[in-house]
């Protein structure tokens, strides 16, 4: 439906690095106008990018930024981080709920803390960022909700790998299988989208995983693209693939997002 995101206010979470940050820059290409919405507004030794920095780089990209501090755990901070962004850009008309934590530790080794970390930020924060969004989504056009979260399928194997996890990716998914049925009528697109490699981000690095098993996370953003620029009332309550996504706009040739021309590359979590 839509060409470009050109004058699309799209608002992403974790926007200061990795998949968000792609997202971002790629909308920007376009024209968009980026609401940055991240933790980290002061450098961190351990992870490079701020909310400043990215900022910057979308705007050498042609976008317009706003960038704005935000935990998803806050509700006060959703609530001023979503009306700034609708008052500064007039609007909103793409939510990209990319934050995310991470722990692959098993049962009896993952602290409580931790189990809530991953449980606060990825399911909750998903849907308490999507409900504090739905006005302004229900009033735009061609509106879309794009989570960062895996296919729902129920193999064993994954619970058993790392329970606590799981149950938090798999929480985000089923945001979207129940509100793409709930705002159906609304015309809001609610899609899920995932790498079907590992994409090598900070997160990755953090948590060990070798750079030439992976591609870049510009896949990640391209095929966010192609879903953005869909009709939101004729693509929603879809759970994609990065591949496919882009298989189905004529691109069979990935080879140019690998980080190790040439590598074996590793399957993504959840993929089959």
């Amino acid at each position: 439906m839509a060409a470009s995101l050109n004058g699309k206010t799209i608002l992403i979470t974790g926007a200061s690095r990795g998949i968000g940050l792609e997202i971002a820059l790629r909308a920007a290409h376009d024209g968009a106008n980026i609401v940055v919405a991240a933790k980290t507004a002061e450098p961190n030794p351990k992870l490079e990018g701020t909310i400043h920095s990215a900022a910057e780089e979308i705007r050498k990209a042609g976008g317009q930024a706003l960038p704005l501090v935000l935990d998803v755990r806050d509700d006060d901070a959703i609530a001023a981080t979503v009306a700034e962004a609708a008052e500064t850009f007039g609007g909103i008309d793409v939510l990209i709920n990319n934050a995310s934590a991470i722990n692959l530790s098993k049962t009896p080794d993952l602290p409580m803390k931790r189990f809530d970390l991953m449980h606060q930020i990825n399911v909750r924060g998903t849907f308490a960022m999507t409900q504090a969004c739905y006005p302004h989504l229900a009033r735009a056009e061609n509106p879309h909700v794009l989570v960062l979260s895996p296919p729902l399928n129920m193999v064993p194997q994954w619970f058993g790998d790392h329970c606590g996890y799981t149950m938090s990716k798999f929480g985000m998914s089923m945001c979207v299988l129940g509100m793409a049925e709930e705002f159906r009528g609304a015309g809001i697109g609610i899609n899920a989208l995932w790498p079907a490699t590992l994409i090598y981000t900070a997160a990755m690095n953090l948590v060990g995983a070798d750079p030439s098993t992976c591609r870049s996370p510009r896949i990640v953003a391209d095929a966010a693209y192609e879903i953005l620029t869909r009709d939101a009332a004729d693509c929603t309550g879809n759970f994609f693939l990065d591949e496919e996504v882009l298989g189905a706009a004529g691109i069979s040739d990935f080879s140019d997002y690998a980080m190790t021309p040439g590598a074996a590359l590793q399957k993504d979590l959840f993929v089959l």
